[in-house]
């Protein structure tokens, strides 16, 4: 179990972590594309339960 631990954290030093104004901008992007497939599939939604109701 410590010789994984200290594998893990050698990895984890090689890791390239994002700066500040590109974690915001990856934040945003990741953000938007929520909202747009929710709004997307609500629609969707909206529309099939349209079309149900008129049968």
């Amino acid at each position: 179990m410590i010789s994984f631990l200290k594998d893990v954290s050698r990895e984890m030093r090689k890791v390239s972590w994002p700066k500040g104004n590109e974690l915001t901008k990856y934040t945003i992007i990741v953000i938007m594309t929520v909202i747009f497939v929710t709004i997307y599939f609500t629609i969707v939604d909206l529309g099939i339960t349209q079309i149900l109701e008129l049968f």
